[in-house]
C-alpha cells in the first residue's frame, strides 16, 4: 500500500551529528501493563463521527456515522426539509437534493446513507419525536414578524422577516401557530420514511440503515423548538413518544439499533426538560425537588426512563431501546471551545477528560460534584434495564485545530476503549490536515498501512495518569499488543519505565508518534527494545504515542502468504488465501491474521473458522489442516462485501508473526 503523505519516517541514523542536544527529560510515572488482565472487547463504534467527510471517513475506516443535531429533530424526507429552530431564526431550510422532482429519492438522508455505503461505514439517522416536521420545501419560519409583531433579531441577511422570537422587552412570543411551519409527525411518518429506507438500502441486518436516534436533546425542545414546543417535555411525554416512535422502528426494520434518550448532558441523568424549563423560571428550592420528579415518586429521569423501556419490552416482548445515549460537553470554562485556550486552559482540557470515569475527580464547573460519567451511565443502566448499551453520540473538547485538543481527544479515545463503551460520535469533526485528525489516525492507520489500535483492552495504569496516560490493547489480526500513551505535559519531556507483565523474550517495539515536532505527520521513530520486563523510553511533552510490541519471538513461524480475488460482481467477490510454510518445523496449529483497507466484510468462509471485528479478519485451522508441514501449505477462502473498492489486505502474519507476501 502506498504510504500515506502525512506518514514521516525517522531512523536514529539520521539525526544530525550537529544537532543541539535534546533538553533533560523530567523523571515520569511508571507504567504498568498485563496483557492477561481486564480483557475485554473495545468496540468499533467508539472511532465515530458526527459528519465527517468522505475522505476522512474513508481514510479512517470510520465505524460509524452520525446524522444528528438540533437540525434532525425537524426534518421531512419527502420535501428534503429541515426547521433549524432557535440555531437560525426557527427557518424552514431546503436540503441538497439535486432534482426536488424525484424526491424522496436524493433526500440529505439518502446522499448520507450513500456515502456511508462508500466508505463501509454504519449509518445513524435521527428519527422524530417532536410530533412536527416541516410542511412544505420552502423557506417560512415560526416567528414572522409581520405576523408578530417586532423583535429583538432577525434574519437580516436572507428573510428580514423571520425574527428570533424575542420581544423588544426581552421576553418571548408566545401564541404562535405551529402549522406556519409544520405539519405533525407520528408513528405512519416513521413508518412511511422507514419503508423508503429498507426499499432503497436494505434491512439494517442485510446492510441498510443500522441505527437510529430517537430524536435530539428532548430536554431542551422547549428553547430550541419552542415554536413547535414551548413547555418542556416531560416524564409522561418522553415515554408516550418513545413507545409509539421507537415500536414503529423496530416494526419497520427488526434488526435496527435504537438509541435514546439522547439528552444534552450531565443534568439529563436526573431532570426531565420539564424540570428544567421549570427550575431554570423558578430557581430555589426547586431544583433540590422539581416538580414533574415529585409527581413520579421521586425518581431521577434518567432511572425512570430506563425502567419504562424495561417495562415494555417486559409487557410486549420486544426490546425497543438498545442503547442508551447520552451527549456531554465539558462545561468548564474555554474547555469545549475551539481556541485552545492560554496554558491554563490548555491544562485544563486535558485534566477535565477525568470526567468521563474518575470518581475522585470534582467537576471544575457549574457541576461542582464528581461526574464519573460512563461508570455512572453504566450503573444506572445496570440497575434500571440492564443489557442496554452504552452510546455517547456528541461529545466534543475542543481545540481540534490544536495539538491541545489532539492530545485531550486521543485520550478521551483511550478512555472510551477502556471504560467499555459501546458507541460515540464525536461532534463537529476535523478537518482532514487538523490535529484532532491525527488522533483518530493514532487508533485507526497510524502506520499509512491500515494498522489499527488492538480491539481487545487489557490492563495498564500510570502512576500519574493526570501526566502520562496509558491504554493498551491486543490486536486479534496478529496478537500484537498496543500501547497508547499520551504526555499531557505542555512542557516537560518524560522518561518512563513501562513494565509489561508476562513477557518471555525480546521484541523490537515500533514506535509512531504525534506531537509538537511535526504537527503534519505521524512520525515512525526508532524502535524501542522490548525485553522481558518491559522496556524503558522518554515520551516527549504534548505528544501521543503508540508502541506495537508484536507477539513473535523465538520459534515464531516462518511463512509466506497469497491473496488472490477469483471473482467480483456488483459489491461482492469471492477471494482465497494461501498460506505456507516456508520454515524447517512444522506450523502445528495456526491463526491467520489480517486487516482490510475500504470496509470489506466477510459473509461466509470455508476451510477456516472465520470471524471479523471492525475491518480485522481472523481465519483460525480447522481439526483437519491444523498442521502446516515445511514446504507444505494450505488454502482458505471466502465470499465477501465491498462499498465499491476492494484493494487486497496489505499484511499478514501467522501466529502473531508477519508472512511475507506473495
Amino acid at each position: 500500500m502506498t504510504r500515506k503523505p502525512w506518514l514521516a519516517v525517522v531512523a536514529a541514523a539520521a539525526l544530525l551529528p550537529w544537532a543541539a542536544p535534546p533538553a533533560q527529560a523530567a523523571d515520569g510515572p511508571a507504567l504498568t501493563v498485563d496483557p492477561s488482565a481486564s480483557r475485554h472487547a473495545i468496540s468499533p463504534y467508539v472511532y465515530g463521527m458526527n459528519f465527517a467527510a468522505e475522505d476522512l471517513a474513508e481514510e479512517l475506516r470510520l465505524p460509524v456515522r452520525r446524522w444528528g443535531g438540533n437540525a434532525t429533530t425537524r426534518y421531512n424526507y419527502l420535501y428534503d426539509e429541515t426547521n433549524r429552530g432557535s440555531d437560525w431564526y426557527f427557518e424552514n431550510v431546503p436540503g441538497p437534493a439535486p432534482d426536488p422532482a424525484k424526491l424522496p429519492d436524493g433526500s440529505e438522508t439518502d446522499q448520507f446513507t450513500d456515502q456511508d455505503r462508500r466508505t463501509g461505514t454504519s449509518t445513524l439517522l435521527t428519527v422524530p419525536l417532536i410530533g412536527w416536521t416541516p410542511k412544505g420545501r420552502d423557506y417560512t419560519c415560526g416567528f414572522g414578524i409581520a405576523k408578530y409583531g417586532p423583535q429583538q433579531g432577525a434574519d437580516t441577511q436572507w428573510r428580514p422577516d423571520c425574527g428570533n422570537g424575542v420581544k423588544p422587552d426581552g421576553s418571548n412570543v408566545t401564541g404562535n401557530d405551529p402549522a406556519d411551519t409544520s405539519v405533525p409527525a407520528g408513528p405512519k411518518y416513521i413508518t412511511d420514511w422507514l419503508s423508503h429506507l429498507t426499499g432503497k438500502y436494505g434491512r439494517a441486518d442485510g446492510g441498510g440503515v443500522r441505527f437510529y436516534d430517537l430524536d435530539n436533546e428532548p430536554d431542551l425542545w422547549h428553547a430550541t423548538h419552542r415554536d413547535v414546543h414551548p413547555d418542556g417535555a416531560g416524564y409522561d411525554e418522553m415515554r408516550r413518544q418513545t413507545y409509539a416512535i421507537a415500536s414503529a422502528v423496530k416494526a419497520a426494520d427488526p434488526g435496527a439499533q435504537t438509541l435514546g434518550p439522547v439528552g444534552w448532558g450531565f443534568q439529563s441523568l436526573s431532570l426531565s426538560g420539564l424540570d428544567k424549563q421549570t427550575c431554570d423560571r423558578e430557581g430555589g428550592d426547586c431544583w433540590s425537588d422539581p416538580p414533574d420528579r415529585a409527581a413520579h415518586g421521586g425518581v431521577p429521569f434518567a432511572d425512570w426512563y430506563l425502567r419504562q423501556m424495561k417495562a415494555y419490552e417486559q409487557e410486549h416482548g420486544t426490546r425497543i431501546l438498545d442503547y442508551f445515549d447520552e451527549h456531554i460537553y465539558p462545561q468548564q470554562a474555554g474547555v469545549s471551545s475551539g481556541d485552545p485556550g492560554d496554558a491554563a486552559t490548555q491544562e485544563l482540557r486535558l485534566r477535565s477528560t477525568r470526567q468521563l470515569w474518575d470518581p475522585s475527580y470534582t467537576d471544575e464547573s457549574w457541576i461542582g460534584q464528581p461526574i464519573n460519567y460512563i461508570p455512572r451511565m453504566r450503573e444506572l443502566v445496570n440497575q434500571n434495564y440492564p443489557g442496554t448499551k452504552l452510546a455517547i453520540t456528541e461529545y466534543n473538547w475542543g481545540a481540534l485545530g490544536h495539538l491541545n485538543g489532539a492530545l485531550a481527544q486521543a485520550d478521551v479515545l483511550g478512555i472510551f476503549g477502556r471504560e467499555g463503551l459501546d458507541l460515540a460520535t464525536l461532534w463537529a469533526p476535523p478537518g482532514t490536515s487538523d490535529p484532532g485528525a491525527y488522533a483518530f489516525r493514532m487508533y485507526r492507520d497510524y502506520d499509512g498501512a491500515g494498522a489499527s489500535f488492538g480491539e481487545t483492552s487489557v490492563r495498564a495504569s500510570s502512576a500519574d495518569q493526570g501526566r502520562l496516560a496509558v491504554y493498551a490493547a491486543e490486536r486479534s489480526s496478529d496478537r500484537a499488543l498496543t500501547l497508547m500513551i499520551v504526555n499531557k505535559s505542555l512542557t516537560d519531556d518524560l522518561t518512563s519505565t513501562v513494565s509489561i507483565a508476562g513477557r518471555s523474550g525480546p521484541a523490537a517495539g515500533h514506535v509512531y508518534r504525534y506531537g509538537g515536532a511535526d504537527q503534519a505527520a505521524i512520525v515512525r521513530a526508532p524502535d524501542v527494545a522490548v525485553g522481558a520486563d518491559g522496556f524503558t523510553s522518554t515520551f516527549p511533552a504534548s505528544s501521543i504515542t503508540l508502541v506495537e510490541i508484536p507477539a513473535g519471538g523465538p520459534g515464531a513461524p516462518a511463512c509466506e502468504a497469497g491473496y488472490a480475488v477469483q471473482s467480483q460482481w456488483g459489491t461482492g467477490f469471492t477471494a482465497q488465501v494461501t498460506v505456507a510454510n516456508t520454515g524447517t518445523s512444522p506450523i502445528e496449529g495456526w491463526t491467520l491474521g489480517f486487516a482490510f483497507a475500504a470496509g470489506q466484510r466477510v459473509t461466509q468462509g470455508w476451510n477456516a473458522a472465520w470471524s471479523q471485528n471492525g475491518p480485522d479478519v481472523t481465519a483460525r485451522d480447522l481439526d483437519w489442516n491444523r498442521t502446516i508441514r515445511p514446504g507444505g501449505s494450505v488454502t482458505i477462502g471466502f465470499n465477501g462485501s465491498s462499498g465499491g473498492t476492494n484493494p487486497p489486505p496489505s499484511a499478514f502474519r501467522v501466529n502473531g508473526a508477519a508472512c511475507t507476501a506473495r
